[in-house]
Parts: C-alpha cells; sequence; structure tokens
C-alpha cells in the first residue's frame, strides 16, 4: 500500500515540513492484491505440508548417521516458513495500525490473524518435538555443520523445556488466543483510538492531548491533564475489564506452564535471571530520593512551588524559549549523531528516510506513541512516531532510529535468530538517544538553553528507569492481587496511587484525576513486565557510554558487532567485550550514578 508523503502543522502555526509516510508496498502491493492473497494461501499449505511431512519424525532423524544435514533441512524449511508467517502478519499489523479505526482495516487485521494463527497451529509440534528429543543426541547433531548454525537458536528454545506442555493443549492455547488475548489486545487499541479529548473547544485523539502536558502555559497543561482524566474516567468500565480478563488468562498460563512468580514468563523471554531483574529494581527503588525525589524538588523550586502538579512534571522550563523543531532539523540532528559516532550506523539510519519507512505525522485513528516494527529478516523494519516537533519527538526519533539499526544488523542472523530479547532491544535505541542528546548539549553555549536541555535528558531518564520501575511494581501488585480475585477500578486507582507517589516523591502533587492513568499505558495490556526492559535499557546504556567516554578507539566496532548478533548470544557474554556485568548488583549503581551526576550539574545551574 503506497502512501504519499504529507505535510503537516505544528501547534504553532508553522510547517514542520514534508512528515514522510511509510511505503508498506516494499511488502505487499495492498490489503487486496494478489500477491499477498497467494502468500496466504501458500503459508497455510506450506504449514500443513511441513506437519505431515514431519511431525513425530524428529527423533529418528537426530538418531541418524547424518543427523546434522536432515535436522539442518528441516530448520532451515521452518525458518524460511516462519519469514514469510511474519511477513504477512507484520503487513496486515503496520496497515492496521495506520488506522485503527477503520473497519475495513481491522477486519484485514483481524481475518489475516485468524487464518495465520489457525495455520501456524500446524507448526507447534516442532520445538515441542525437538525438546523432546534427548539432550547428548541434540548437542552432538548441533555440534557439527550444518546445523551449527542453529545451535544458539536449540539452546534458545531448550530453555522452554520445562514449561512446555503436551502437544494438545499447545494447540488449544495457541487457536484460543484470537478470542482471548488478542481479541482484547485489540479491544483495547480501537477504543483508545476511538477516545476523544476536548481541550480548550478542540477535539483531540490520545496523542496530541498528551503533548498539551508538555506545552510551557500551564492553564493548557492542566486543561490537557484534566481532559485526559474526564475521559478515561468514563470508559474506566472497558479498561479495569480488559485489565482484569488479560490478568486472569496470564494466570490461567502461568498455572498451567508451571511458573512460581507473575513475571517468570517476561523473564524467561527475556532471557534473563529473576535475580538479575531484582537486583535492578531494588537498586531503582532505593535511589528514588536521590534521583526523582530530588529532581522534582529542584524542579519545583525553578516554578516557585513548593510541589508541582502532576500535570507540570514534564513541563518545559520558565523562562526558555520553545522552538518547534522542523523535520529536515530532526533528521540532520539524529544522522549527525550517528555520522559522528560510527558512519555505518548513520548509512543504515539514512536509508529510513530515503527509502520511505517512516510514518511520522499524526492522523486520527493511527496508532498512538512510537515503535520500530522489524517486520522479517527478508524485508526491513519501519518506524511509526507521531511527530509533533517538540524536543522529546527528535528524541523519540533518535530512540526508535537505534531500534532499527539495530533490527537491520541483526537481520543477517535468519528469521529464528535475529529477534532480540527485550532487555536487549532497548540498548541500541537507548544508546541512540544519548549520542543525540550528547551532540546537541555539545553544540549549546547558551546556559540557560544547556539547562533546559540537562533538565530534559533527566526528564527523559528519570521516565525510563523510576517511572517504568514504578510502573513493573504497579503490574506485579495487580497481578499478584489477580490470583485472589477480580480488582475493581478503585483498587487499580489505589495501587497506581501508591507506586506514583512512591516514586515521584513530595514534591508531586498527584491532584484529583491522576489516579485514572494508569489506563491508557499499552505495555500492561500487549506484553505484562515489558516495562523493566525500558530500565534495563537506560541503565546498561549509561554504563556502555561510560566505557566510551573512557576509551573510544574500537569502541564503535565492538558496539556494532553487539547489535549484530541479534539473540545468538546471552547478556553476559554481549558485554563481556566491554568489561561489564549485569549480574552484579554494582552494576546497576553505574548506570544510576551518571543520572545522579546530571541533578548534580543541574544544582549547579540554578539561576
Amino acid at each position: 500500500m503506497t502512501i504519499s508523503s504529507t505535510g503537516a502543522q505544528a501547534r504553532d502555526g508553522n510547517t514542520l515540513g514534508g512528515l514522510p509516510e511509510w511505503d508498506l508496498s516494499h511488502l505487499y502491493p495492498g490489503m487486496e492484491s494478489k500477491a499477498f492473497a497467494d502468500d496466504l494461501a501458500r503459508a497455510e499449505e506450506e504449514c500443513k505440508a511441513f506437519a505431515a511431512a514431519y511431525r513425530g519424525k524428529l527423533a529418528a532423524m537426530a538418531a541418524a548417521p547424518d543427523a546434522s544435514e536432515q535436522l539442518a533441512a528441516v530448520v532451515a524449511r521452518y525458518e524460511k516458513l516462519e519469514d514469510l508467517l511474519g511477513r504477512l502478519m507484520s503487513y496486515a499489523g503496520l496497515v492496521y495500525s495506520g488506522d485503527t479505526t477503520d473497519p475495513k482495516r481491522g477486519k484485514f487485521y483481524g481475518d489475516t490473524q485468524e487464518r495465520l494463527t489457525a495455520a501456524s497451529s500446524d507448526l507447534l509440534f516442532f520445538t515441542l518435538e525437538l525438546n523432546r528429543i534427548d539432550d547428548k543426541v541434540l548437542a552432538e547433531a548441533a555440534s557439527k555443520a550444518p546445523l551449527a548454525h542453529w545451535r544458539p537458536w536449540l539452546e534458545d528454545i531448550a530453555k522452554d523445556k520445562p514449561f512446555q506442555l503436551d502437544d494438545r493443549i499447545e494447540q488449544l492455547f495457541h487457536e484460543k488466543s484470537v478470542t482471548g488475548r488478542a481479541a482484547w489486545n485489540r479491544l483495547f487499541d480501537e477504543t483508545i483510538a476511538s477516545l476523544r479529548f476536548t481541550v480548550d473547544g478542540e477535539e483531540l485523539t490520545l496523542e496530541p492531548t498528551l503533548n498539551k502536558l508538555q506545552e510551557p502555559q500551564e492553564e493548557v497543561r492542566r486543561a490537557g491533564a484534566e481532559a485526559l482524566a474526564q475521559v478515561f474516567r468514563a470508559n474506566l468500565r472497558i479498561f479495569t475489564l480488559v485489565t482484569n480478563t488479560l490478568a486472569k488468562d496470564k494466570e490461567i498460563s502461568d498455572r498451567w506452564r508451571g511458573f512460581e512468580d507473575v513475571a517468570d514468563s517476561r523473564h524467561l523471554a527475556n532471557r534473563v535471571e529473576r535475580e538479575v531483574v531484582e537486583a535492578l529494581v531494588e537498586a531503582v527503588q532505593q535511589a528514588y530520593p536521590r534521583l526523582s525525589h530530588r529532581y522534582y524538588a529542584l524542579k519545583a523550586r525553578w516554578f516557585g512551588k513548593d510541589k508541582l502538579a502532576h500535570w507540570d512534571r514534564n513541563a518545559p522550563l520558565p523562562k526558555v524559549e520553545m522552538r518547534t523543531i522542523g523535520w529536515e532539523e530532526a533528521r540532520d540532528t539524529v544522522l549527525g549523531a550517528y555520522g559522528e559516532f560510527s558512519p555505518q550506523m548513520a548509512d543504515i539510519a539514512r536509508r529510513f528516510f530515503d527509502e520511505r519507512w517512516i510514518d511520522a505525522p499524526v492522523r486520527p485513528g493511527k496508532a498512538p506513541g512510537a515503535f520500530a516494527h522489524p517486520t522479517v529478516p527478508s524485508a526491513h523494519p519501519y518506524v511509526l512516531l507521531n511527530y509533533l516537533g517538540k524536543p522529546r519527538d527528535v528524541m523519540t526519533l533518535a530512540h526508535e532510529l537505534g531500534h532499527g539499526v539495530h533490527q537491520v544488523l541483526a537481520a543477517p542472523n535468519g528469521a529464528l535468530m535475529a529477534p532480540t530479547p527485550l532487555t536487549l532491544a532497548e540498548t541500541a535505541s537507548v544508546f541512540g538517544e544519548m549520542l543525540t542528546f550528547r551532540r546537541l548539549v555539545d553544540a549549546t553555549s547558551d546556559k540557560r538553553q544547556r539547562k533546559a536541555m540537562l533538565a530534559a535528558k533527566v526528564e527523559d531518564m528519570i521516565n525510563t528507569v523510576v517511572r517504568q520501575i514504578a510502573f513493573y511494581t504497579f503490574e506485579r501488585h495487580v497481578h499478584t492481587e489477580r490470583r485472589a480475585g477480580e480488582l475493581t477500578s478503585e483498587r487499580l486507582c489505589d495501587l497506581w496511587l501508591k507506586v506514583q507517589t512512591e516514586s515521584l516523591g513530595p514534591s508531586v502533587d498527584l491532584r484529583p484525576g491522576y489516579e485514572v492513568f494508569w489506563a491508557y499505558i499499552p505495555h500492561f495490556i500487549h506484553s505484562p513486565f515489558y516495562v523493566y526492559a525500558y530500565a534495563f535499557g537506560d541503565c546498561l546504556v549509561n554504563s556502555l557510554y561510560g566505557v566510551y567516554e573512557g576509551a573510544r578507539e574500537g569502541f564503535a566496532e565492538r558496539y556494532l558487532a553487539m547489535l549484530a548478533a541479534g539473540g545468538t548470544k546471552h547478556h553476559s557474554e554481549l558485554l563481556a567485550p566491554f568489561g561489564l556485568d549485569a549480574r552484579d548488583p554494582a552494576f546497576w549503581q553505574i548506570g544510576l550514578g551518571m543520572v545522579d551526576r546530571l541533578i548534580t550539574e543541574l544544582e549547579g545551574l540554578e539561576d
């Protein structure tokens, strides 16, 4: 589906320049194209043929003298099929995200999801059977070519072995997901996209309304916050039902699979140990007073207040001119920062602009927020933004392009080994932000502008580390209490206020209305416990950046090699060349120490 580029208006009436819309014809010509229909039919046929050819036969293949060759041929066919399925579903998802309120797109997405879920149920046996092969027999086959190429993937799926169920139960879970979790996810997405918020007589979608919380005028910020609260409150019954249903759905799955802790399935998916995450959470929570509490007390003084209202938390600094940043300037800023670090990195990022892999304008019905979708290795990633010309939008561009560069570099590993655990997936994105931030700061000599930029970076870090760990804590409360029964809207609001009060500190006044702000956070719905990956990535990047500042020679090469590894290595292997170890409790203090130092620098810049 080819979409022409468009212009957009900034909030102050100045143009942002031509904001690009992505060209999805790189995947398929259109929703009704023959190419898509043919591939979908071929995928269904291939899944059935694969099952007919190999179900129940893998153990015998593994015991054969030429086990490596036989199994490698099967894995290669499976990987090719996974790439085809991924291409189809990626296209449907991207089309849908362009306008989640369009019934035609919604039906296309839903029908595609149903057919691919049914088709892929024929593939479920494959990893289950591989994991039932004797460990020594499979290890022997994977120790030599050609199967050795996929050894990291085989070792990875083996970690799921203790939690896999009988084939028929796995198939039931898989097929019921269409009418279960996936359906509730879609209800949430379509509800969020359909909401309208009236601010000063203007009717807005979610993204522009949230954007009001960054306006320089307090009355605008307050009006935006109150509009959000009013609409969220009016729809709280739906959000409460979705939250309770999905938490129960997860509890059922966890119970059947034998996961002990509410977040253990996420830790397994992230290939990170529970104790590593617990050490991160403890370190961040202990740092609340010297990070978020301290910073918001400082910001309240800048605003001449004892406390900041919650709508002031992300407000721009007073007495600092707030300008709109056009698209071309944003592009040049990010590519310049990437290029100074690594010309190769900038060259990859430039393709996103030149080849129309980015969708930037705000549109009614478009999915809110931002993401970088890797699609499949045989294609390329796509980036979705809602660009409004604020400095934070430039950081978001840098963030998502970091993901995109990572995804391009990892693609040669193939459909089975290119995907990266969430904890490491945030590394490249946050590092891209840091490079862009440093470039902007170094180019600024004006003391007031420098202060504003440092403050914005500290706030981003607090939002990425402190806020996300508070989100994780909220989710833990919700999923733990859900095991004993449904949570009322009021209880969800109480839990939200509790963790937000603890994390933000006494200098932020959470006014009436803020208690419902948990309702719009998509990560709670789409990926339970995803959020700690942001804090993991930010602290990791801060540590990496410290290594970079201390010894730049050869760092870029080691860094790009880390990204290119995709999902083939554990985080401990990837960090070893930099002398870092996330299993060491002291590791997290390195990353948190950078935030601490930036706040100290800000205190020295007080007027």
